[in-house]
């Protein structure tokens, strides 16, 4: 996805959150400061594949999703989607994370050659301070949520979840299959709640553009506010 189609829906979200562009664009530039050239080789190979997208919800420690988890052929997991796969025994392809939390697993898993799209907005800009120097250069995928700019991609997005999404979509993958997804988690304030429901109608936009009906909408298409988003 090219910034100019992602750009109304980012700017959508800024203004329903009240993100500052500047704040975005001043994190883009020193995550591309803490950042050398990206190789896309190093990116696990999906094309044509079954990747499975793990979010963090509570669902994630359910037989079930574990289970569906280890017969995809690849797993994109967001954030402690990533430590809670690896103690089930589940490989984990690649990492998606604003380092919001554990970045011990961010280090950990760049030194090991696992690829992380670490993720620059307005307000983690002393995280990427802190973890990024200490990651394994080579396997940092850098990302931001405004224009691109040197080694930092924007491949669509909002949340860490649905940033998986779009980097598999990128990367060709055949099908998506969504575990470990709660949009409607009890348990989380309001603010993401209301992050969850832009990472609904982000998915919902992926799936027509893909031509693929996500099980993890099913149920739920016709309540989703679609208003600000392209059609398709």
């Amino acid at each position: 996805m090219e910034f100019e189609e992602f750009e109304p829906v980012y700017e959508a979200i800024r203004r329903e959150f009240g993100y500052d562009r500047g704040a975005d664009e001043h994190a883009r530039d020193v995550l591309a400061a803490l950042s050398g050239p990206f190789d896309p080789d190093r990116l696990p190979d999906v094309a044509g594949d079954v990747v499975a997208v793990a979010g963090a919800g509570p669902s994630l420690g359910e037989p079930a999703d574990v289970e569906r988890a280890g017969a995809a052929d690849a797993v994109f997991a967001a954030s402690t989607a990533a430590d809670e796969l690896e103690a089930a025994g589940v490989a984990v392809d690649c990492m998606v994370t604003d380092l919001d939390k554990n970045p011990g697993t961010v280090r950990r898993l760049t030194h090991a050659g696992t690829p992380v799209a670490v993720h620059a907005h307005g307000d983690n800009v002393p995280a990427l301070r802190a973890v990024v120097p200490d990651c394994a250069d080579a396997y940092v995928l850098p990302t931001t949520q405004v224009a691109p700019r040197g080694p930092v991609r924007n491949f669509g997005g909002f949340t860490d979840g649905d940033r998986a999404a779009f980097l598999a979509d990128h990367l060709g993958a055949g099908r998506l299959a969504f575990v470990g997804w709660d949009l409607d988690d009890p348990t989380v304030d309001g603010v993401k709640a209301r992050k969850l429901a832009w990472a609904e109608r982000l998915l919902y936009w992926l799936e027509r553009r893909r031509g693929e009906r996500f099980a993890v909408l099913d149920g739920r298409r016709e309540a989703i506010d679609a208003s600000a988003l392209p059609s398709t």
